[in-house]
């Protein structure tokens, strides 16, 4: 499994709990919206892994809109949701990397 998978999965499973109603908006606002950077970092991050790896990056680019707006309270859970739901899907996707020239 490659390192940027991995981090589909991780930032997947921060998304997911970011999406939950009453936790996630909690976990944000207590930290006054630390988390939404941290996030922005950490979907940065596996955007230039995945280009690296020639995976699919829509789950990091839709990351780094919802971090970026994920400050509205409606919005941002609804982003927050379908994020995870992208990185999950693109992480549960096999590595495709040809065994010829090593390129995907």
């Amino acid at each position: 499994m490659s390192t940027s998978r991995i981090m589909k999965w991780v930032t997947g499973g921060l998304e997911a709990f970011l999406a939950i109603p009453i936790i996630g908006g909690t976990f944000i606002l207590s930290l006054y919206w630390t988390p939404l950077f941290v996030m922005l970092i950490l979907h940065i991050i596996t955007l230039v892994l995945t280009r690296q790896d020639g995976g699919k990056t829509t789950g990091s680019i839709l990351g780094i809109i919802t971090s970026c707006i994920g400050w509205i309270p409606i919005v941002g859970m609804i982003m927050h949701t379908l994020s995870a739901i992208f990185l999950m899907i693109n992480a549960a996707q096999s590595d495709q990397v040809s065994r010829t020239n090593g390129t995907v």
